[in-house]
């Protein structure tokens, strides 16, 4: 078996663990962090620690790569947020109108 075998490539920006909706991505964002494959586990139970440990070996084999395919992901996500902050949803308004009520209250 090889490496790319644990993985489902769907697109250049879409890399997740066969037979799973997790992305590479969560696992080496806890793997950044100093997580142990063992703590990983506990924080993302559906996954075998044979699992993990393929992840965080195909990405130290493919660090390059994989480190400018973690920036992409980071970045699509940051601009996910800004977009999301600038049109924020009716509900989200009205908490926060709701919000800005209540601390007007308190303040006067």
């Amino acid at each position: 078996m090889q490496l790319e075998d644990y993985f489902d490539f769907l697109s250049p920006d879409d890399i997740r663990i066969k037979g799973h909706r997790i992305g590479i991505d969560n696992v080496l964002d806890y793997y950044k962090d100093g997580y142990t494959p063992e703590e990983i586990a506990v924080n993302l139970s559906t996954l075998s620690l044979e699992q993990i440990y393929a992840t965080i070996t195909y990405y130290l084999h493919n660090r390059a790569s994989v480190d400018a395919y973690l920036k992409r992901i980071a970045d699509w996500k940051n601009q996910r947020y800004v977009e999301w902050a600038a049109n924020p949803s009716a509900l989200v308004q009205r908490i926060r109108a709701v919000k800005a009520g209540q601390t007007a209250e308190k303040v006067s």
